[in-house]
């Protein structure tokens, strides 16, 4: 699309029920710091929450769970693998971009693990149990499920609170990244995104690609 269909609101038009939504998350928005209690309240500026900027109900409602799996039972470096591999399996380039630089900058993933989650389950970088959380995400973003096989792998690495917040993780950003793709986000001044070969109308399977591509394939 040539542009976004909900844009950014700009800050200057925020109210003070937009402010007080946002309540929970000031300490945690990127690259941002908790508000003063004695001074105005400090607005992010991402798009993402420019977006939900719109509608307070939903960030009352959202920002709780959002929360939740940002500190959820996981280890950092599992969490952000499940949402790496989820947003490039449903080309969700702004959550792709903003959890790549997030997971760089604080070493949870390396370069080559960033590399390899571009490849799959099958990448020579990924030891047995890391495979089968990358594989474990493709089954739930492709059919929705998990395999036996692949959960019995996972059992044997996680909790029940572990494995309860994996799932919930990759289905959460395998809808941000329809929802988002839907309401035209757009990155930020500043982030990288997908590289050029990784894009939705080379990529995606005949039967989902607009009819005018599927004619040219």
């Amino acid at each position: 699309m040539s542009q976004p269909r909900i844009p950014v609101r700009p800050v200057d038009d925020w109210t003070d029920e937009v402010d007080e939504a946002f309540s929970a998350l000031r300490a945690h928005v990127p690259g941002g710091q908790a508000a003063a209690t004695d001074g105005p309240v400090a607005r992010p500026q991402s798009h993402i929450l420019g977006i939900y900027a719109w509608h307070p109900a939903l960030i009352r409602g959202w920002m709780p769970f959002s929360n939740h799996l940002r500190n959820s039972t996981l280890p950092d470096r599992v969490r952000e693998i499940a949402i790496v591999r989820s947003t490039w399996l449903g080309y969700g380039e702004y959550e792709w971009a903003q959890h790549v630089r997030m997971s760089r900058a604080a070493g949870w993933l390396t370069d080559a693990e960033v590399e390899a989650l571009s490849e799959g389950p099958g990448a020579a970088e990924w030891s047995k149990g890391d495979s089968a959380v990358v594989r474990a995400v493709d089954e739930l973003c492709g059919s929705k499920n998990i395999a036996d096989g692949t959960w019995s792998e996972l059992e044997a690495q996680f909790s029940r609170q572990q494995l309860i917040d994996f799932v919930f993780t990759v289905g959460t950003y395998d809808m941000h990244c329809m929802a988002f793709n839907a309401l035209g986000l757009e990155l930020e001044d500043g982030m990288t995104g997908f590289p050029d070969e990784h894009r939705p109308a080379d990529h995606r399977p005949a039967e989902h690609r607009p009819a005018e591509q599927r004619r040219d394939r």
